[in-house]
Protein backbone atom coordinates (compact mmCIF):
# COMPACT_ATOMS: atom_id res chain seq x y z
CA UNK A 1 0.00 0.00 0.00
CA UNK A 2 1.15 3.44 -0.93
CA UNK A 3 1.63 5.78 2.33
CA UNK A 4 2.39 9.34 2.27
CA UNK A 5 5.73 10.35 3.40
CA UNK A 6 6.61 10.76 7.14
CA UNK A 7 2.95 8.71 7.59
CA UNK A 8 3.38 9.44 12.00
CA UNK A 9 4.12 13.10 11.43
CA UNK A 10 1.16 13.22 8.54
CA UNK A 11 -1.38 11.19 10.85
CA UNK A 12 -0.37 13.73 13.66
CA UNK A 13 -1.08 16.94 11.38
CA UNK A 14 -4.79 15.10 10.24
CA UNK A 15 -5.64 14.36 13.89
CA UNK A 16 -5.08 18.05 15.16
CA UNK A 17 -6.07 19.75 12.26
CA UNK A 18 -9.55 18.04 10.65
CA UNK A 19 -12.52 16.03 11.02
CA UNK A 20 -11.26 12.85 9.73
CA UNK A 21 -12.21 9.23 11.29
CA UNK A 22 -9.20 7.01 12.87
CA UNK A 23 -10.33 4.61 10.39
CA UNK A 24 -9.63 7.28 7.58
CA UNK A 25 -6.21 8.69 8.85
CA UNK A 26 -5.24 4.82 10.03
CA UNK A 27 -5.82 3.65 6.35
CA UNK A 28 -4.10 7.05 4.41
CA UNK A 29 -1.39 6.84 6.22
CA UNK A 30 -0.56 2.78 7.23
CA UNK A 31 -0.62 3.15 10.59
CA UNK A 32 -3.06 0.78 13.48
CA UNK A 33 -6.05 2.76 14.47
CA UNK A 34 -5.26 2.26 18.17
CA UNK A 35 -2.12 4.51 17.53
CA UNK A 36 -4.32 7.73 15.94
CA UNK A 37 -6.19 7.45 19.07
CA UNK A 38 -2.98 7.03 20.92
CA UNK A 39 -2.09 10.07 19.18
CA UNK A 40 -5.99 11.72 19.73
CA UNK A 41 -5.49 11.25 23.29
CA UNK A 42 -2.01 12.36 23.95
CA UNK A 43 0.02 9.20 24.31
CA UNK A 44 1.55 8.13 21.36
CA UNK A 45 3.64 10.78 18.81
CA UNK A 46 3.54 13.49 21.56
CA UNK A 47 7.29 15.04 20.45
CA UNK A 48 6.36 14.67 16.66
CA UNK A 49 5.67 18.08 14.55
CA UNK A 50 3.07 17.21 12.52
CA UNK A 51 3.27 17.16 8.28
CA UNK A 52 0.79 19.35 6.45
CA UNK A 53 0.07 16.65 3.22
CA UNK A 54 -1.41 19.01 1.15
CA UNK A 55 1.45 21.82 1.34
CA UNK A 56 4.11 18.62 0.36
CA UNK A 57 1.22 17.89 -2.83
CA UNK A 58 0.42 14.46 -1.33
CA UNK A 59 -3.28 15.49 -0.65
CA UNK A 60 -5.35 18.12 -2.39
CA UNK A 61 -7.48 19.89 -0.61
CA UNK A 62 -10.56 19.08 -2.27
CA UNK A 63 -9.97 15.31 -1.62
CA UNK A 64 -9.12 16.51 2.25
CA UNK A 65 -12.52 18.27 1.92
CA UNK A 66 -14.38 14.61 0.32
CA UNK A 67 -13.49 12.91 2.76
CA UNK A 68 -13.97 15.20 5.68
CA UNK A 69 -17.94 15.92 4.16
CA UNK A 70 -17.94 11.63 4.12
CA UNK A 71 -16.68 9.43 6.44
CA UNK A 72 -17.59 6.77 4.62
CA UNK A 73 -15.06 7.84 2.12
CA UNK A 74 -11.17 7.28 2.40
CA UNK A 75 -8.14 9.36 1.10
CA UNK A 76 -6.23 9.19 -2.14
CA UNK A 77 -3.13 10.59 -2.75
CA UNK A 78 -2.64 12.89 -5.21
CA UNK A 79 -0.17 12.07 -8.45
CA UNK A 80 2.46 14.12 -6.97
CA UNK A 81 2.72 11.85 -3.79
CA UNK A 82 5.97 10.97 -3.02
CA UNK A 83 6.19 7.20 -1.98
CA UNK A 84 7.92 5.77 0.89
CA UNK A 85 10.80 3.82 0.81
CA UNK A 86 10.14 0.48 2.15
CA UNK A 87 12.28 -0.49 5.07
CA UNK A 88 15.31 -2.99 4.19
CA UNK A 89 15.96 -6.02 6.11
CA UNK A 90 18.71 -3.75 8.31
CA UNK A 91 18.49 -2.72 11.93
CA UNK A 92 15.87 -0.07 12.91
CA UNK A 93 16.31 2.90 13.16
CA UNK A 94 15.46 4.36 17.03
CA UNK A 95 15.65 8.23 18.05
CA UNK A 96 18.45 9.15 20.32
CA UNK A 97 15.24 10.48 22.77
CA UNK A 98 13.63 6.99 22.14
CA UNK A 99 16.54 4.53 23.10
CA UNK A 100 16.50 5.11 26.62
CA UNK A 101 13.29 2.98 26.44
CA UNK A 102 14.37 0.19 24.73
CA UNK A 103 15.20 -1.66 28.04
CA UNK A 104 11.59 -1.15 29.64
CA UNK A 105 9.35 -2.22 25.85
CA UNK A 106 12.20 -5.74 25.18
CA UNK A 107 10.62 -6.23 29.31
CA UNK A 108 7.23 -5.84 28.74
CA UNK A 109 7.32 -8.10 25.82
CA UNK A 110 9.18 -10.48 27.66
CA UNK A 111 7.00 -10.46 30.47
CA UNK A 112 3.30 -10.16 27.78
CA UNK A 113 4.27 -12.33 24.71
CA UNK A 114 7.19 -14.94 25.97
CA UNK A 115 5.92 -16.92 22.70
CA UNK A 116 8.16 -14.06 20.99
CA UNK A 117 11.54 -15.00 19.75
CA UNK A 118 14.71 -12.61 20.61
CA UNK A 119 14.97 -12.24 16.82
CA UNK A 120 11.11 -11.04 16.76
CA UNK A 121 11.94 -8.71 19.90
CA UNK A 122 14.84 -7.15 18.12
CA UNK A 123 13.29 -6.36 14.99
CA UNK A 124 10.26 -5.18 16.86
CA UNK A 125 12.19 -2.63 19.25
CA UNK A 126 15.71 -2.17 17.56
CA UNK A 127 17.90 -3.89 20.01
CA UNK A 128 20.36 -6.67 19.82
CA UNK A 129 20.25 -10.40 20.64
CA UNK A 130 22.90 -9.81 24.06
CA UNK A 131 20.22 -6.99 25.23
CA UNK A 132 17.37 -9.19 25.12
CA UNK A 133 18.82 -11.70 26.22
CA UNK A 134 20.53 -9.73 29.62
CA UNK A 135 16.83 -8.39 30.33
CA UNK A 136 15.45 -11.81 29.88
CA UNK A 137 17.81 -13.58 32.42
CA UNK A 138 17.86 -10.20 35.13
CA UNK A 139 21.65 -9.56 34.34
CA UNK A 140 21.34 -6.63 32.64
CA UNK A 141 23.56 -3.82 33.94
CA UNK A 142 20.42 -1.27 34.73
CA UNK A 143 17.81 -4.33 36.07
CA UNK A 144 16.76 -2.03 39.20
CA UNK A 145 15.48 0.83 37.00
CA UNK A 146 13.71 -0.82 34.16
CA UNK A 147 9.93 -0.51 34.22
CA UNK A 148 7.93 -2.61 31.10
CA UNK A 149 6.33 -0.14 28.82
CA UNK A 150 3.97 -1.10 25.60
CA UNK A 151 6.46 -0.57 23.01
CA UNK A 152 3.62 1.07 20.78
CA UNK A 153 2.88 3.71 23.49
CA UNK A 154 6.29 4.52 23.61
CA UNK A 155 6.60 4.98 20.43
CA UNK A 156 9.33 1.92 18.66
CA UNK A 157 7.01 0.33 17.06
CA UNK A 158 3.69 -0.11 14.95
CA UNK A 159 0.69 -2.00 16.62
CA UNK A 160 0.22 -3.54 13.29
CA UNK A 161 3.93 -5.02 13.37
CA UNK A 162 3.41 -6.28 16.78
CA UNK A 163 0.21 -8.12 16.10
CA UNK A 164 1.74 -9.78 13.34
CA UNK A 165 5.33 -11.01 15.54
CA UNK A 166 2.60 -12.08 18.28
CA UNK A 167 0.15 -13.68 15.73
CA UNK A 168 3.75 -15.40 13.35
CA UNK A 169 4.68 -16.79 16.85
CA UNK A 170 1.73 -18.13 17.90
CA UNK A 171 1.72 -20.18 14.91
CA UNK A 172 4.93 -21.52 14.73
CA UNK A 173 4.00 -22.31 18.14
CA UNK A 174 0.47 -25.01 17.12
CA UNK A 175 3.05 -26.30 14.33
CA UNK A 176 5.90 -27.40 16.82
CA UNK A 177 2.82 -28.47 19.44
CA UNK A 178 1.38 -30.45 16.69
CA UNK A 179 4.54 -31.86 15.27
CA UNK A 180 5.34 -33.47 18.67
CA UNK A 181 2.08 -34.47 18.98
CA UNK A 182 2.61 -36.09 15.76
CA UNK A 183 5.68 -37.81 17.08
CA UNK A 184 3.99 -39.10 20.24
CA UNK A 185 1.33 -40.69 18.49
CA UNK A 186 3.67 -42.38 15.65
CA UNK A 187 5.77 -44.10 18.25
CA UNK A 188 2.78 -45.60 20.01
CA UNK A 189 2.33 -48.47 17.70
CA UNK A 190 5.83 -49.29 17.75
CA UNK A 191 5.35 -49.49 22.07
CA UNK A 192 2.14 -51.44 21.26
CA UNK A 193 3.72 -53.87 18.63
CA UNK A 194 6.83 -54.21 20.76
CA UNK A 195 4.32 -55.27 23.53
CA UNK A 196 2.25 -57.59 21.33
CA UNK A 197 5.73 -59.57 20.29
CA UNK A 198 6.84 -60.18 23.58
CA UNK A 199 3.42 -61.54 24.87
CA UNK A 200 3.29 -63.75 22.04
CA UNK A 201 7.07 -64.88 22.42
CA UNK A 202 5.87 -65.76 26.06
CA UNK A 203 3.06 -67.70 24.94
CA UNK A 204 4.78 -69.88 22.25
CA UNK A 205 7.62 -70.69 24.93
CA UNK A 206 4.81 -71.68 27.14
CA UNK A 207 2.90 -73.70 24.82
CA UNK A 208 6.26 -75.09 24.10
CA UNK A 209 6.89 -76.57 27.53
CA UNK A 210 3.68 -77.67 28.50
CA UNK A 211 4.08 -81.27 26.79
CA UNK A 212 7.19 -81.74 28.55
CA UNK A 213 6.07 -80.43 31.73
CA UNK A 214 2.71 -83.04 31.31
CA UNK A 215 4.87 -85.76 30.42
CA UNK A 216 7.38 -85.33 33.24
CA UNK A 217 4.01 -85.22 35.72
CA UNK A 218 2.65 -88.47 34.36
CA UNK A 219 6.11 -90.04 34.69
CA UNK A 220 6.10 -89.20 38.28
CA UNK A 221 2.64 -90.32 38.52
CA UNK A 222 3.24 -93.88 37.02
CA UNK A 223 6.46 -94.63 39.71
CA UNK A 224 4.08 -93.16 42.29
CA UNK A 225 1.14 -96.33 41.29
CA UNK A 226 3.85 -99.09 41.57
CA UNK A 227 3.78 -101.85 44.14
CA UNK A 228 6.56 -101.57 46.33
CA UNK A 229 8.97 -104.89 45.79
CA UNK A 230 8.61 -108.09 48.22
CA UNK A 231 12.09 -108.78 49.83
Amino acid sequence: MTQPLMPMATAVWLVDNTVLTFVQISEFCGLHELEIQGIADGTVGTHIVGQDPTASRQLAPSELERCQADPSTRLVLSEYDVKAVPRTKGPRYTPVSKRQEKPDAIAWLVRNHPELTDLQISRLVGTTKPTILAIRERSHWNISNIRPQDPVGVGLCKQMELDEAVQVAATKREKAAAKAEAAAEAKRPSRVKAAAKTAATKKAAAAKAEPAIEAEAETQAQADGEPASEG
